[in-house]
């Protein structure tokens, strides 16, 4: 498979992109073609600019020449896999920036129109996709992220699933409360990483 592995983390030398590096190794290992996306190292840029969210529902004209390339990128995929912090209960905001400035209608989504009963109904367009993972790390341990709804895992294995339109739901591989891990905790989290992506 062609696996797009996207990466929000800006500093090179942190676990986030310890558990990015061996994303991409195993999946490599696995016999897969890898598209890394490391959205820092690209210059991403985040923020929706007014011309894209007047444009929002023009299709095809919503694809600029900015976005277009990332589209495109998804488009050729058959899997994609997420790296991410979650960072006050959420994605960071170069992550969320990929997902609004990419994820558009005709893109990720069709909006039905007209005046029949499916008006409004969205229909996923991603069906070039069929395999999701999720690989993130938490400085707040489980028991206070649950209490806050955990929104990522959420997110994860809901909006993520129905965009996707996956058979099963995105894998979801999370280590909690990073900050007090051990060294032997954080190593075993990188090696169950590759252990659930060596068959992916």
């Amino acid at each position: 498979m062609r696996v797009l592995v996207v990466h929000a983390h800006p500093v090179e030398t942190s676990f986030n992109r310890a558990l990015y590096a061996a994303t991409v190794e195993t999946l490599k290992a696995g016999g897969h073609e890898v598209d890394g996306m490391n959205l820092y190292d690209e210059g991403f840029d985040a923020v929706m600019s007014r011309e894209e969210r007047l444009n929002y529902h023009d299709v095809p004209g919503n694809l600029t020449t900015l976005t277009k390339p990332y589209v495109d990128r998804v488009r050729a995929a058959d899997a994609i896999v997420f790296v991410h912090p979650v960072w006050n209960y959420g994605y960071p905001a170069i992550l969320k920036g990929f997902f609004d400035r990419i994820f558009l209608p005709g893109v990720s989504f069709v909006l039905v129109g007209g005046d029949g009963p499916d008006k409004g109904k969205l229909i996923p367009r991603m069906k070039n996709i069929k395999k999701v993972a999720f690989v993130t790390t938490y400085g707040g341990d489980r028991f206070r992220t649950m209490l806050m709804g955990d929104p990522p895992r959420r997110l994860a294995r809901r909006w993520a699933w129905a965009t996707f339109g996956t058979p099963l739901p995105p894998k979801y591989l999370a280590l909690y409360d990073m900050n007090n891990q051990t060294e032997a905790g954080l190593t075993g989290f990188i090696e169950k990483v590759k252990r659930a992506l060596a068959t992916f």
